[in-house]
């Protein structure tokens, strides 16, 4: 079978429970299966031996940082997959589209529209044809510049980031939309971690975690809330599991049961891998409610303010780090009475959990004296987040686990550079010290107003009041919610602007007039003017790296997101407020002016040179706090009255269940590498419903059945994905879980978080109805 055609087989599908440890045999297999696909095998297995090493190329998936120390193997196998996935021979040009027309194209799958290789040349959208066309690259610029420049205000424009741009792109790119004269950022980050953001820089005093990578090894115990990290984060594996075999706590927090939150087998280990050994990465695992973790953190606080008050009786050790409150924190006395009145029966009823599972979790918590706390997307993508995290930050804050080794916050990111595109200035609500700085730099009045996030960005498109959208990478109609007013949104605008690597469905669903424009990815070798280029990228633990990529492009058409970006600002604007061309052919200009106006980066380019890259810095780990009041703050948040929002329970219907979105095995963001979930047991299919199967049975179905799947919200609208298979899956009664994008239509647009605006992805009410073709497809296997 030719692999050109892989992406056109109708696979088999089937559920079969996996019993194997993360990573092993089967991460090995599931790479070397990647390799074999890529068209381009040996090469990639040579250049994969260049990822995350000195001199080589940062891995284009997850922001987990790497080991100081060095080694010949810095991948995981969903790094193998993503660097295989961009690194292929394939490609998507004039002649691919002279063939398929955009409606025949919007018929397709993701999985298919990115299989079909790399963009190679520039497109422009042809209405009568109803296909994409090449254009030149100084006609696009050209055609950006005219419906810029007619626009009847800056704010009518919409300039997107996804967290694989550069540093150095990101930077040109804030650059010049203010130059232009708006703060419309909408990010990926709306989408994911901007309830950490916000949340810890209200009571730290800065939106980054405080840990770094060599904290791990000092840790007592390591909390991990709401994060699958061996499918999203598998390099994450390695420091849980030898946590736990060095005597530390390892306490997971999900309702799934993650199979890389159970057990890891090293694919580097020689003497595990031939005796197919294993080693567990918790300590102890529970499983809360949706949207229950705030509730559990309560708990635990108030189990420790009891054992506090018993030690002052006693005259025994505290319980409390007193000096580390008395000299670092404020409001304590405000949240301690909040402690006190939040009722026992309130915390059990909404964290799912057994009162003893509460003070297990307290004790495990109290019993470290270097403690880390991580969480990802199960915390963020509720209502309530940004209270959940002050909730970790206060937890943290009464034992002084926040600013010395071994201990902090961390929350980890998805996208390898989400952290630095926001540190560059990607953002829609600045700093005003940052905003002052470019002004003093560039000479030039920098907007103040705020600008637009995702959602308002959404909004703003779908009412009229936004008629340009420009994408700098990412996947903007799959990733965001409400997935048929995101369409519309998108096609309302005079004109589309999309910077890619790889055909997706932003492409599809388009302006009047829309653009393709083909960028390298982190493989490419980036060959300027000034010669050959590095870009930067900054991890979760505020690692600045340079990236090296190793390919020649498969394109003499295909450019830099910073050369694409230069062009565009160029056109629009002239050499105002810089040269954007002479910028643009060498990076180490832009790192200069990065140096002059953004803390931290001073001698950037010096700096670089060092094996590994440069720590940044963070302040709130070094116990100094960027707040109002000078001090670490207590946040003292009520717990939710009801976890359901109010205009679900406005619909008149109670939920079935309740939903969370998430990501496959085979999958990275919105890139779908297969139809696999192998840790769940899935091949060959993702519209499937994972449920407990007395509730799969309560709601009058059978395990195997399709159904579709209604969201409950009171606005008029329906929202319903049609035909998913229920899989009887080992997860809490009355929770249900399904594969992200598919069930982002089911997400309404008006429910975000409270204080952060991001979709409320993993808290969607739903129930289930038969859908037409109800009859049992397939048996799950033994």
């Amino acid at each position: 079978m030719s692999t050109h055609n892989q992406a056109d087989q109708k696979p088999v599908a089937r559920y079969k429970p996996y019993k194997g440890p993360a990573g092993g045999w089967g991460a090995l297999i599931s790479v070397a299966q990647a390799w074999l696909t890529s068209d381009n095998a040996l090469k990639n297995i040579r250049m994969m031996l260049k990822t995350n090493q000195n001199g080589g190329f940062d891995c284009p998936g997850c922001a987990w940082g790497d080991s100081p120390e060095s080694g010949m193997v810095k991948f995981c196998e969903n790094g193998a997959k993503a660097v295989n996935w961009e690194a292929t021979k394939r490609r998507v040009d004039g002649a691919f589209f002279a063939k398929h027309s955009v409606s025949s194209l919007l018929e397709q799958s993701d999985y298919w529209l990115e299989y079909q290789g790399r963009l190679t040349e520039p497109m422009s959208y042809d209405a009568e044809t109803d296909r994409y066309r090449p254009i030149s690259w100084e006609d696009a610029f050209s055609l950006i510049a005219r419906h810029l420049l007619n626009l009847p205000s800056p704010d009518m424009a919409e300039f997107y980031t996804s967290g694989r741009a550069s540093n150095e792109a990101a930077y040109l790119y804030q650059l010049f939309v203010r130059a232009y004269g708006t703060n419309n950022f909408p990010d990926c980050s709306n989408m994911c971690h901007e309830a950490s953001g916000v949340a810890l820089a209200q009571s730290v005093g800065v939106g980054k975690g405080t840990v770094t990578f060599d904290d791990f090894e000092h840790s007592d115990a390591i909390f991990v809330w709401g994060q699958n990290p061996g499918t999203n984060h598998p390099r994450m594996l390695e420091p849980l599991r030898e946590a736990v075999k060095r005597g530390a706590q390892v306490v997971c927090v999900n309702p799934l049961k993650e199979r890389g939150l159970e057990r890891f087998q090293h694919p580097q280990n020689p003497l595990e891998m031939l005796t197919n050994g294993n080693r567990p990465t918790n300590t102890a695992y529970l499983r809360p409610a949706l949207g229950g973790d705030m509730a559990l953190l309560r708990g635990m606080a108030k189990f420790l303010l009891q054992w506090e008050r018993d030690a002052q009786k006693a005259g025994t050790a505290a319980v409390f780090d007193h000096d580390f409150l008395n000299t670092h924190t404020a409001q304590v006395l405000e949240y301690l009475g909040t402690i006190d009145d939040t009722p026992w029966e309130q915390i059990v009823e909404q964290s799912g959990l057994t009162l003893v599972e509460i003070e297990q979790a307290a004790r495990m918590y109290a019993k470290g004296k270097n403690v880390i706390m991580c969480w990802a997307m199960g915390i963020t993508q509720h209502r309530h987040s940004v209270a959940t995290i002050q909730e970790i930050a206060n937890l943290m804050l009464l034992r002084g686990n926040v600013g010395r080794p071994g201990a902090g916050l961390c929350p980890v990111r998805g996208h390898s550079n989400v952290q630095g595109d926001r540190t560059m200035g990607i953002n829609e609500r600045p700093p005003v010290a940052f905003l002052d700085s470019l002004e003093r730099r560039f000479q030039f009045k920098v907007p103040r107003d705020n600008g637009h996030n995702v959602v308002e960005a959404i909004h703003a498109m779908l009412e009229g009041r936004s008629k340009v959208f420009i994408g700098l990478g990412g996947n903007f109609a799959q990733a965001t919610p409400d997935s048929e007013r995101t369409f519309q949104a998108l096609r309302n605008c005079d004109l589309t602007v999309q910077i890619s690597t790889k055909l997706n469905r932003s492409h599809l669903a388009h302006g009047k007039d829309a653009l393709i424009l083909p960028c390298l990815g982190r493989t490419d070798i980036d060959l300027q003017a000034g010669g050959p280029q590095a870009v930067t990228v900054e991890d979760s633990f505020s690692m600045v790296h340079a990236s090296n990529g190793q390919l020649q492009p498969l394109s003499v058409h295909m450019r830099s997101e910073p050369w694409i970006l230069a062009g565009i600002a160029s056109a629009t604007l002239g050499n105002r407020p810089v040269d954007w061309s002479w910028l643009a052919a060498d990076y180490g200009r832009i790192r200069d002016l990065i140096a002059d106006t953004i803390p931290g980066f001073k001698e950037f380019n010096e700096r670089l040179k060092h094996p590994g890259g440069f720590y940044l810095g963070n302040a709130a780990g070094a116990r100094q706090w960027n707040t109002s009041s000078g001090r670490a703050n207590f946040r003292a948040n009520l717990l939710p009255r009801d976890l359901i929002d109010e205009r679900t329970r406005a619909s008149g219907q109670l939920p079935d269940l309740i939903l969370q979105s998430m990501r496959s095995h085979d999958q990275y963001n919105t890139t779908i590498y297969g139809l696999d979930d192998r840790y769940r047991g899935v091949k060959g299919q993702r519209d499937v419903l994972f449920a407990n199967e007395a509730d799969i049975i309560r709601l009058g179905f059978k395990p195997g059945q399709k159904a579709d799947i209604v969201s409950l919200w009171n606005d008029g609208r329906e929202r319903r994905v049609k035909g998913f298979t229920l899989l009887a899956f080992d997860i809490p009664a009355g929770q249900a879980a399904a594969y992200y994008p598919e069930v982002n239509p089911l997400v309404p647009l008006e429910s975000t978080g409270d204080g952060s605006h991001t979709p409320t992805s993993k808290f969607i009410a739903i129930r289930l109805e038969a859908a037409s073709d109800n009859g049992l497809i397939m048996a799950r296997s033994a």
